[in-house]
């Protein structure tokens, strides 16, 4: 079930259920192989991601596995787009990576959760969308949870966890991630 503002709800024991379970699965069989491989297989790797996401990524593509996600289906990737080493992305509520996108090690980005309420915690996971503009850098272990988009030409310091949309042209950093300051042209 997906509402108005593209939050996707899946409960548990639905038919929507068993097809996660079986994205999952599905992930896990093509990642197993994926994260087999070295720097060298740069070729490889990009049939292998393609072959999970579902689509062809250029030859610009470049990932240093070990790589891990829980479904792969929603993640969709720009052009010359670079992912770190022992990135996870959970992608149920969609992915959205634009051109000229450097993500570093350790990087989760996290579209799924659950609800506050303790009774619903293992009944529900709800899955909001990340939009990650063009020419964004994602340093070295950030966080960014679902409904966020960070806009054009931003940089998500190390370590940042970010909650809130990042608005183009600029440095975020802490936890939760705040505006350090305006970049551009320097």
């Amino acid at each position: 079930m997906m509402n108005n503002d593209h939050t996707r709800i899946i409960h548990r024991r639905t038919p929507e259920s068993a097809a996660m379970v079986a994205s999952v699965k599905r992930a896990m069989a093509i990642t197993a192989k994926l994260n087999r491989l070295t720097y060298d297989d740069a070729d490889e790797i990009r049939a292998l991601f393609s072959e999970l996401i579902g689509r062809k990524v250029d030859d610009n593509f470049s990932l240093i596995p070990p790589f891990y996600t829980a479904g792969g289906a929603e993640i969709r990737v720009g052009h010359n787009v670079f992912i770190n080493q022992n990135c996870t992305f959970y992608d149920l509520g969609g992915l959205d990576i634009g051109d000229d996108v450097m993500i570093g090690p350790n990087v989760n980005i996290i579209t799924t959760g659950h609800p506050l309420d303790p009774a619903q915690r293992r009944a529900v996971t709800i899955g909001k969308p990340i939009v990650i503009e063009r020419n964004v850098w994602i340093a070295a272990g950030a966080t960014i949870i679902g409904g966020v988009t960070v806009g054009e030409n931003s940089i998500v310091a190390a370590g940042a966890v970010v909650t809130r949309d990042v608005p183009s042209n600029t440095l975020v950093g802490g936890n939760p991630a705040r505006i350090i300051r305006a970049i551009g042209n320097e």
